[in-house]
């Protein structure tokens, strides 16, 4: 029999978007799929799924998530000229802004072996080996002097994954440009008992201060800020 395709849409739609998968990707840890660039942006902010709140990672949740191709084939089969008009979309994304348009991953073939089969991975997102530190970012207050009035966003995201080269004034200007801070306010950095100069490297701050400055494989980087009127 016909089945009408409204009868398919709750299983083809994204959660965050409220639309078609495009590039359907899957948490390994609870099967909900999202759209990649959906599910991604999410875990800039969280490391839970969004559809049933479970920890997806405690601190990497992208090394959970995999591309799941058949799935977005069903779904560009089911929605006539959805995968045409995505296309068209990305390609005048990339020339308006001058910029060369990417060409489609080819598939590898699987070498055929005798024997046991080989179990093939599928893709993952995988994080830059330079991207060798984590920190938690922790906020320990706010003083404000006089009658200063100060409106403070608070931080959402409080794991990063950087280079250890990066410095303290690095991670200051990640919290400025972030938390919109006023040129007037003074940021103060600390790890364990350590208030940290902006000269010092986040590798260097490591290996000085040990694992009593890690947790769960973090960094953990306190800072406090203070408001005073000119």
């Amino acid at each position: 029999r016909m089945i009408n395709l409204a009868e398919l849409t709750p299983y083809i739609l994204c959660s965050i978007c409220k639309g078609y998968f495009i590039d359907a990707t899957t948490i390994t840890e609870c099967l909900h799929t999202f759209c990649k660039s959906c599910i991604v942006r999410h875990f800039y902010y969280s490391n839970r799924c969004p559809k049933c709140n479970i920890v997806v990672h405690q601190t990497q949740p992208l090394y959970n998530i995999r591309l799941d191709r058949q799935l977005q084939d069903i779904v560009y089969k089911l929605v006539v000229n959805l995968e045409e008009r995505e296309k068209k979309q990305m390609h005048d994304f990339y020339k308006e802004r001058g910029l060369e348009v990417p060409k489609p991953a080819v598939p590898q073939p699987v070498p055929v072996s005798r024997g046991r089969p080989r179990k093939v991975m599928g893709s993952v997102f995988r994080i830059p080996p330079e991207l060798d530190i984590s920190i938690l970012l922790e906020f320990i207050g706010c003083i404000v002097f006089k009658s200063h009035i100060y409106s403070l966003q608070p931080l959402e995201k409080k794991f990063v994954r950087v280079s250890g080269e990066a410095t303290i004034g690095h991670v200051e200007k990640f919290l400025r440009r972030k938390m919109d801070l006023d040129p007037t306010c003074q940021v103060d950095i600390i790890c364990g008992d350590h208030l940290l100069e902006h000269k010092q490297t986040l590798r260097e701050i490591r290996q000085a201060i040990g694992e009593s400055a890690v947790q769960d494989g973090l960094l953990v980087l306190h800072y406090g800020l203070a408001v005073s009127s000119l």
